[in-house]
């Protein structure tokens, strides 16, 4: 070391702040030469897997990925190219990283169906903050500790019992009314609806009401800010996942503010009705087994009163209650405009078995099963939340391919959909594809997931969308208008791009 230092100083004309220049250089030359070498063992590692040819040996993929990003299109699509053109399993390279995206059907049953596999804490850990402000933390969905997870889900459960959601109909029907009463209004002064919109709102007002015990009356005021909140974490959410280099930028900063303002809003007001609600329970009010009261009883549970984990659930609870719902009935929408014979059969049921009545009740959603098939099927075509990953630690074989441990791996639901070995003619809208006699897909079809970490959600969610579709189907005759963008957007979710701009007219036979 004194013959290093000594040469060091000798030839350098500054002495000391040389040499700890020529040390601080020397350190960083040596990181980056194990750092490549690391790379390089990845890359011997992983390249007997199928994969498209890196754009780079350091960034793997990731050109090719920002490149779809800037250009706005949907990186989903080329993970369907990908798979269309390599096959069932995919090698995505990222620095140091490998992910592989995998769509056979008994690898999907295998990673989700066990829960051995836990969620890929890489993505996961990612989404605990937003640049830095506290986003979904350790809630149910974000938690990879499966032990912790399990008694937040055990816990949460009997707010998504189907006793309790039976109890919910009546005001699913009383925020779906009052949509259709904003619809009225519009059809009588035949002024065209961003569908999308209205619907983002009632959805967002029922999760509202029925978890948290909030009025927002959403389609009576245009200055509310929560839904614009939604949208910018959600944007945030897929920014932190995809671009590494995204906080880097100054041209990105005034997006990171919104985002980081958009985030401390929604716990704000998780904050408020956390604390509301305590009152309530501490002045022995009566309060409903509700979202809200399942999160306090898990961290009484837990012995853990830590009010940030608290408002990570309703964080959760919030986005993924009010989005899922919305984006869905907004795809169907979409489709059913360019389907007339779809929705000539669907009012035919709709008249057969609700006919006028004020009240879905239910009881009648089981009746609708063909609004069931065209509400699967536009799950099959547009997962709002369309994929998820888990982390497999051990050597595992998927299709005579070894994949070596210490992997993530993600399974796309939107990409499983739209592959024609699984679906004939996978980009028609066919809900006859889910026909109570048809043959059932086999582990390619699962836009809540699958086995013990699937969506809590989902009959809430269908519940929700039947009530609302077959009020839809009931009331009115939707036509979209022409010209408008029939593209999806990447917001986290998948979502209609072109917000589904329709004309509205009532049908004559529900004026009663």
């Amino acid at each position: 070391m004194d013959l290093v230092k000594n040469i060091a100083l000798r030839f350098s004309p500054t002495g000391w702040p040389g040499f700890a220049l020529f040390v601080v250089s020397a350190v960083c030359v040596i990181a980056f030469v194990i750092f490549c070498l690391y790379v390089q063992y990845i890359h011997m590692k992983y390249d007997h897997i199928p994969g498209p040819p890196r754009d780079s040996f350091l960034f793997g993929h990731i050109s090719t990925l920002l490149k779809v990003m800037r250009d706005d299109r949907l990186v989903h699509d080329k993970f369907l190219e990908w798979t269309e053109t390599y096959g069932p399993v995919v090698r995505i390279n990222s620095l140091h990283t490998v992910v592989l995206l995998v769509t056979s059907p008994e690898a999907t049953k295998e990673i989700l169906m066990s829960s051995k596999y836990p969620k890929d804490p890489y993505v996961y850990k990612r989404l605990f903050n937003l640049f830095g402000t506290r986003f979904l933390g350790t809630g149910l969905v974000t938690d990879s500790d499966h032990d912790h997870w399990y008694r937040q889900r055990r816990t949460m459960d009997p707010a998504f019992s189907n006793s309790y959601l039976r109890g919910l109909t009546h005001t699913f029907n009383e925020r779906a009314d009052y949509l259709m009463e904003k619809l009225e209004e519009k059809a009588e002064s035949k002024t065209p609806v961003l569908m999308h919109h209205m619907i983002n709102c009632i959805t967002l007002d029922i999760i509202a009401k029925v978890a948290f015990g909030m009025e927002l009356d959403l389609l009576d005021t245009t200055q509310s800010p929560f839904i614009n909140a939604i949208s910018l974490c959600l944007k945030g959410m897929v920014t932190v996942i995809r671009n590494p280099f995204f906080e880097l930028c100054p041209w990105n900063w005034k997006f990171i503010k919104e985002v980081k303002q958009a985030t401390k809003l929604l716990r704000k007001t998780g904050a408020d009705c956390i604390a509301e609600r305590k009152r309530a329970i501490q002045n022995g009010e009566e309060v409903p087994k509700d979202i809200l009261t399942q999160i306090l009883k898990c961290a009484a549970e837990e012995k853990d009163e830590d009010h940030e984990q608290m408002l990570d659930n309703f964080v959760t609870f919030f986005i993924a209650g009010q989005e899922t719902t919305a984006n869905q009935i907004a795809f169907t929408l979409m489709e059913l405009g360019r389907a007339p014979e779809i929705v000539a059969k669907l009012r035919k049921e709709v008249d057969d078995i609700i006919g006028s009545k004020q009240e879905i009740e239910y009881e009648d959603l089981g009746k609708l099963t063909y609004l069931s098939q065209v509400l699967k099927e536009s799950l099959r075509l547009y997962p709002p939340a369309p994929g998820t990953s888990r982390w497999v630690a051990e050597d595992i074989i998927f299709d005579g391919i070894h994949i070596p441990g210490n992997v993530v791996i993600f399974v796309s639901s939107y990409v499983s959909g739209r592959l024609d070995r699984f679906f004939s003619d996978p980009l028609k809208f066919d809900p006859d594809r889910f026909h109570p006699n048809a043959a059932k897909p086999y582990f390619c079809y699962f836009p809540f997931a699958l086995g013990p970490r699937s969506c809590l959600g989902q009959n809430f969610s269908q519940i929700e969308a039947r009530i609302l579709m077959a009020k839809l189907i009931q009331r009115f005759e939707l036509e979209l208008i022409p010209g408008q963008s029939f593209e999806i957007q990447d917001t986290g979710s998948l979502r209609p791009r072109g917000g589904v701009v329709c004309t509205v007219r009532s049908r004559s036979h529900a004026r009663d």
